[in-house]
């Protein structure tokens, strides 16, 4: 159901069985599939994508080039900088796709610096910072600042 309030341009493509919150806005290019659910308040720029199986909640923004795959949450208040990378398969092969996909959840107010990447079944904490071009391989502390690849905390 699509909030009619909510904002999608005319190049965005909601698939029917997508949920789209109050006074979201989806802009061009972006792909919201069916069962996906997008909160209120949410700006999902140019050249996104919001797979089936993802939830974020309200007031999150996803930055240009930003796709949010099957079993990652993003819960309120979430920042993704342009193309922070989210995975959601440990061992990725082509056309064989596991039984049940690696939830990631990334909790309320934590930022995701652009280029960062995220690896499959961790846990960022509330209000956690993740530094540009991060490599995140291991479960980040609330509050914390992490940088590097692989990323730990800032000293």
């Amino acid at each position: 159901m699509i909030a009619a309030d909510a904002t999608i341009h005319p190049r965005a493509e909601v698939h029917p069985g997508a949920a789209i919150g109050a006074r979201t806005r989806v802009w061009q290019f972006a792909i919201v599939l069916g069962g996906a659910q997008v909160g209120a308040d949410c700006n999902l720029n140019a050249h996104t994508l919001v797979e089936g199986g993802a939830t974020i909640g309200d007031r999150v923004t996803l930055k240009c080039g930003v796709y949010v795959w099957d079993g990652v949450t993003l819960e309120d208040d979430v920042f993704c900088g342009p193309n922070a990378t989210f995975t959601n398969d440990k061992q990725p092969r082509s056309r064989q796709h596991p039984q049940a996909y690696a939830r990631t959840v990334v909790e309320r107010g934590a930022s995701i610096g652009a280029g960062a990447v995220i690896l499959p079944g961790l846990r960022i904490g509330a209000g956690a910072m993740i530094g540009a071009g991060a490599v995140v391989t291991r479960d980040v502390p609330a509050g914390e600042t992490w940088v590097g690849n692989p990323a730990r905390p800032l000293a």
